[in-house]
């Protein structure tokens, strides 16, 4: 998609941009991008670092001899959808 434009069309864009907003609007407009950007950055490093506070711990058993393991059929409970009401 931007594979076709070159120099001059980033200096046209330019251009386009200082017409309408202006010289003296140019600074505070780039200060937000930036401060907006910044924050953006700032919340994927927080995602990034904490984990999930739903997600499930793993147990410390986790050996294979565990007691509450049981082969054959099991309770269905009320979110499965072979039950009905």
């Amino acid at each position: 998609m931007l594979q076709n434009l070159t120099g001059w069309h980033f200096l046209i864009i330019l251009v386009v941009v200082l017409l309408l907003f202006g010289a003296p609007k140019l600074p505070g407009l780039a200060r937000s991008l930036g401060q907006s950007m910044k924050i953006f950055k700032s919340e994927i490093k927080s995602d990034a670092v904490d984990p999930d506070p739903n997600a499930p711990t793993p147990s410390a058993s986790t050996t294979g001899n565990d007691a509450s393991k049981t082969s054959g059929p099991t309770a269905a409970g009320p979110a499965d959808p072979a039950v009905k009401p």
